[in-house]
Order: C-alpha cells, then structure tokens, then sequence
C-alpha cells in the first residue's frame, strides 16, 4: 500500500525493508531478554542470531528468486532484498541450519534455543509482514463480487515498487498473517513463563503457525497448486504441525517419566 517511505529525489526508503529491520530488531530483543531467563550468556545469543539473520535471509531470497525467477532480469534485482520479497518457509530452513551450526559451536540446549526461536521468530515476522503489506509481497487471490469478505479486500496502487496486481481488490492475507502472528506471539510469551518442559513452546509454535499459514494458503494468490490440490506451502505447514505434535508429546512423556 505504501512501498516508498520516504522519497527525497532519487533517494528512497522503502517501507519493506524498514519493517523487515524493525522485525529483526523485536526478535533480537525477545532472544536476549529469553535467553537471560534460561541462563544462556548474550554474547551467544547475539552471535546465533547474526547467524540465523544472515543464513535466513539469503535462504528467503533463494527460494523466493526460484519461484519468481521471471521477475528478475539483473544481478541488482536478485540482491535488491530492500525492495521486497522473501519466502518465509527459505528462510525459516536456511535460519535452522545456520543455527544448528552455531548450537554445535557455542554448546547451548537445542531445545531451549528452539523455545526462545519460537517466540522471537513469531513477533519478528508479524512485524515483517505489515512490511509485505506495503510492498504488495506475499499478496491474496482476488476476492469474488459475492464473497464476504468484499469489505476486507485490500486493493493495491499501479506502482513500479509493488508488488501486487493494481487495481484489483485482493484478500487481505498480509494483515491477516501479522495479526496471527502477533496473537501466536502473545500466547507464546505468556506461556513461556510456565512453560513445564524444553521443546513446549517451539513445538506450539510449530504447530499455532502450521495451522494458521495452512489455512491463509487458500487465500493467497502467488503459489500454484500441486496436482494433489494444495501447494507446496501447505504441504511445509502441514509438516510443521506434525513435528510440532510429535516434539510436544514427545517431550511431555520424557518429563512425566523423568518425574516418576
């Protein structure tokens, strides 16, 4: 909806890569303040997150450049990440390889970075979706004249920065994802406090965003179909809530022995 935040001439700040920033900032500080609570030193959470940033953001492009790969004509447009465009499932799987390496290198729980990731990971991306927002990424099918949720639709401006097909009234996914991102947030780090084994709060974030992306994916308009009727998203999302299942019940049965 607003792609150029501030436009001086030819220089230009776009809101994409503000908000993609502001994201990372709210991740980085939900990391430090967890990783005090769980005894983990700053500096390791720092260098893991710098790790899970880099290797997050180049694993979101590659995916996203794969599967749009029409709409880039330069090496300049394939880095010009500021202007939009990254794919959440990329980054999540380049962010998890990059910090099982550093889990390996620094000695620090798997478990217990995977409930402080949860919730970090949940607020950042709610951030960087108002982000997709604005710069039209990651945008709805177009909503029918009969449907609902008419109302709702959000239709994007003819400008060279967006993304989205202008002039077409869309479904709201972008807003949509960050509002329950947000909520899947909120929950996390309320129960974060009272959390009763390592691994609880990852796997509910597994489980809370594979359900919420399965469900926003028949709304969304830039993933086509597999031959089985769903896309290649939901099949992730799908895997996400079964891991997710399988971690927390896992987890449960190794604590109520360990108590035994």
């Amino acid at each position: 909806m607003f792609p150029d935040l501030i436009k001086i001439g030819d220089f230009t700040i776009h809101t994409y890569g503000v908000m993609v920033a502001l994201g990372m900032v709210a991740s980085y500080l939900v990391a430090i303040y967890l990783g005090k609570r769980e005894g983990i030193p700053t500096s390791k959470i720092e260098n893991l997150f710098i790790i899970a940033i880099v290797s997050g953001v180049i694993g979101a492009r590659v995916f996203y450049v794969v599967e749009h790969s029409e709409r880039f004509n330069s090496l300049f447009d394939i880095i010009a990440v500021w202007q939009g465009g990254l794919d959440w499932f990329g980054g999540l799987i380049f962010g998890i390889i990059g910090v099982l390496i550093g889990l390996k290198i620094y000695k620090i729980p798997l478990l217990k970075a995977g409930d402080i990731a949860g919730v970090s990971i949940a607020i950042g991306h709610a951030i960087g979706r108002i982000g997709c927002t604005c710069a039209g990424c990651c945008y709805g099918k177009p909503v029918p004249e009969n449907s609902p949720f008419k109302d709702f639709a959000i239709t994007f401006p003819d400008h060279p920065h967006s993304i989205a097909p202008s002039g077409i009234p869309l479904y709201p996914t972008q807003p949509a994802e960050a509002i329950g991102n947000f909520l899947i947030f909120v929950v996390l780090f309320l129960l974060y406090r009272k959390k009763k084994f390592d691994g609880q709060i990852f796997a509910l974030y597994l489980i809370l965003y594979g359900v919420e992306r399965f469900l926003l994916e028949f709304w969304r308009g830039v993933t086509p179909p597999l031959p089985i009727g769903l896309n290649w998203n939901q099949i992730v999302s799908l895997s996400m809530v079964v891991v997710g299942v399988l971690i927390y019940l896992f987890r449960m049965k190794q604590t109520q022995n360990e108590t035994v």
